[in-house]
């Protein structure tokens, strides 16, 4: 057996100045250590007794640090070396429980950082997306929906990993089908501080705001059948026009063709340079970009050719309208455009460009009401016809018996028709009031 240290009295300890290490006795093991102008108790234990390939028994040692010394008396230190080398015939090893301890400290302090608030989340997010939008009304409209719909359900004291879809569809429900748009964007913004969420690991599993979630609970929103896309008056599209042709850029000059031939944004975006015939001044949009699975030929203004032909050849690609990083635009550049131009109108203390109607900002497709309420106040009152604006719009005219009869495109008429749009739409002013050319002129 290993030789026991003599005990040491206190009064012998503090008589210790030299370097090195002491055994102090009173515990197996305990000595003091004194290194310059440090001293320190340290206990020295043996743990994890295994044996190695040849069968031998293998001693796991190790220095357990107790503090320093004089500010831990000798009693403490025999009394702290006590309680370890308990644990160590109980079979724990002293250094790897502090370890373990240590680190389900800094586990559960970085479980309770993560753990947050469904606000905290949604605070974050405002703030990531002023930097990104910086539009003012945008970011209130983000804060406004959120506190008034959103937190009475999602901030009642518990955090965002408490919550489940069915909080989700209780804050819906109230304006699920009553206010449908202002559901549908408070939908997104609630599934966005999900998806914060869950990349904070404040939350784990699927997003509870996903729209298959919520229909699965609320149900799909019911289209209201009369719910017209928001459009200009017609009387505004000169001065619209002219706001739109001071902006330079690939997807005004597409919203201005789309305007210019009535065409919906599909129909323009992937519009190539071999489907016009500039001789012809015609259009033709292949069936597999129709609505109705149709060819279309559409007669182009004086005004529309002339912006064709102004628009750049870009090499590699045959598209007339294509996006800056290649391939078609997408159908958000051209509404973005006339966001932007809204936006721009009522920075400078303006209406903007408002569908009086529904108060909201007009949309690329409601242009095409535009042009069909321009027919029904002033067209017709120039000789153009019902049957020819249907067609310019690509819509069916007649009933089936009478498609099969006719054989005319009527596009002498609409190109007649297209060209007085133009000339209209050229105009600004509030009354946009022109004199329009003859039906069948060239």
């Amino acid at each position: 057996m290993p030789k026991k240290a003599k005990e040491l009295s206190a009064l012998a300890v503090a008589k210790l100045k030299a370097e090195g290490r002491y055994a102090v006795g009173g515990v197996d093991g305990l000595h003091l250590r004194i290194a310059g102008g440090s001293r320190a108790w340290v206990l020295r234990v043996a743990v994890g007794t295994r044996l190695n390939d040849d069968g031998k028994p293998v001693v796991h040692r190790r220095d357990i640090g107790l503090g320093s010394y004089p500010e831990v008396s000798l009693a403490e230190a025999r009394e702290k070396a006590r309680e370890l080398r308990k644990d160590v015939r109980a079979g724990v090893d002293p250094l790897e429980a502090k370890e373990a301890e240590r680190r389900a400290k800094l586990e559960a302090k970085a479980e309770h950082d993560r753990r947050k608030t469904f606000q905290e989340c949604a605070e974050v997010v405002i703030g990531q997306k002023a930097d990104e939008l910086r539009n003012a009304r945008a970011i209130a409209q983000w804060q406004s929906t959120l506190e008034t719909y959103a937190y009475p359900f999602l901030n009642d004291g518990r955090k965002i990993d408490e919550l489940t879809r069915h909080d989700v569809a209780k804050a819906l429900e109230p304006i699920w089908q009553t206010k449908r748009e202002t559901a549908s964007r408070l939908r997104g913004r609630i599934e966005a501080v999900f998806t914060y969420a869950r990349n904070e690991d404040a939350y784990k599993g699927d997003n509870p705001a996903s729209l298959t979630f919520v229909q699965h609970s609320l149900g799909k929103q019911k289209k209201d059948a009369k719910e017209k896309q928001p459009a200009l008056p017609h009387k505004q599209m000169g001065a619209f026009m002219a706001a739109l042709r001071q902006r330079e850029g690939i997807s005004a000059r597409a919203l201005e063709f789309a305007i210019l031939t009535a065409a919906r944004s599909g129909e323009v975006r992937g519009a190539k340079r071999d489907e016009i015939d500039f001789e012809a001044k015609t259009w033709t949009v292949p069936a597999n970009r129709m609505k109705a699975k149709r060819e279309h030929v559409v007669t182009l203004s004086a005004e529309a050719v002339k912006l064709l032909e102004a628009l750049p050849r870009i090499v590699g690609t045959d598209l007339l309208f294509p996006a800056p990083r290649g391939g078609e635009l997408s159908d958000m550049a051209l509404t973005k455009t006339v966001r932007d131009m809204h936006e721009a109108e009522t920075k400078a203390d303006r209406p903007g460009w408002i569908d009086p109607k529904s108060g909201r900002v007009a949309v690329v497709h409601g242009f095409r009401s535009a042009f069909r309420d321009w027919y029904n106040d002033e067209g017709y009152k120039h000789g153009h016809t019902r049957e020819a604006a249907e067609i310019a719009l690509a819509h069916t005219v007649g009933s089936a018996v009478e498609q099969a009869y006719s054989r005319s495109d009527m596009r002498q008429a609409r190109r007649a028709m297209m060209q007085d749009w133009a000339g209209y739409c050229a105009k600004p002013g509030a009354s946009n009031v022109i004199a329009m050319s003859k039906q069948g002129a060239a």
